[in-house]
């Protein structure tokens, strides 16, 4: 398996850590190599939240810039803040929900054009994937899945060899119960919508 470097981002309270910690259980599961690596921002709920998967014998769980492969962010802003970690070769894959700081809500600058910034990033990036998750997950059932949902269309590009069997089995083995009929669905959801 040829190494690959995945960054997951996003606002605290979505999921972006259970997201990863999926994936690399996912891995395990078929007996690859993941490393995991989390990195909380200034607050638990609306703070940037990062976290890498490392694929494939790498050693360190660190992405420096310009070397991430994979960019999973699950909300906008997030994803141009994060673009710097990426090499010219890398995928990327954002969620067009924008989740607007409360600073914008106070009268301060505005938030970025979404479309304009998305396009920005396909003049950068030969394969940007942007994508409304937060409808998916509302059509699985739970607007909470949107981590799932980015999974699926993660998995569903092909570029990550793990099967979707161990990730609905990590899915069934990690998620409460209640969750798994509408995160399995929020998966394939994602999965099919690439």
């Amino acid at each position: 398996m040829n190494p690959l470097r995945i960054l997951f981002t996003g606002v605290g309270g979505q999921g972006t850590l259970t997201a990863s910690s999926l994936l690399a259980q996912a891995a395990l599961i078929e007996g690859k190599e993941a490393i995991l690596s989390e990195v909380h921002g200034m607050a638990q709920r609306g703070g940037v939240v990062e976290s890498t998967v490392m694929l494939g014998g790498l050693k360190s769980p660190l992405i420096s810039q310009g070397e991430a492969d994979i960019l999973v962010s699950f909300e906008p802003l997030e994803a141009i803040r994060a673009l710097n970690k990426c090499h010219s070769d890398a995928t990327i894959i954002t969620n067009i929900t924008p989740i607007v700081p409360f600073t914008v809500e106070l009268g301060g600058p505005s938030y970025p054009d979404v479309e304009k910034n998305i396009e920005k990033m396909r003049t950068v990036f030969k394969n940007v994937i942007a994508i409304n998750a937060d409808d998916l997950a509302k059509e699985a059932g739970t607007q909470r899945a949107v981590n799932v949902v980015l999974l699926g269309v993660l998995l569903g590009t092909g570029l990550v060899p793990i099967s979707p069997d161990s990730m609905k089995a990590t899915i069934q083995q990690r998620v409460k119960p209640k969750f798994i009929e509408a995160n399995l669905k929020a998966f394939e959801l994602g999965f099919s919508a690439v």
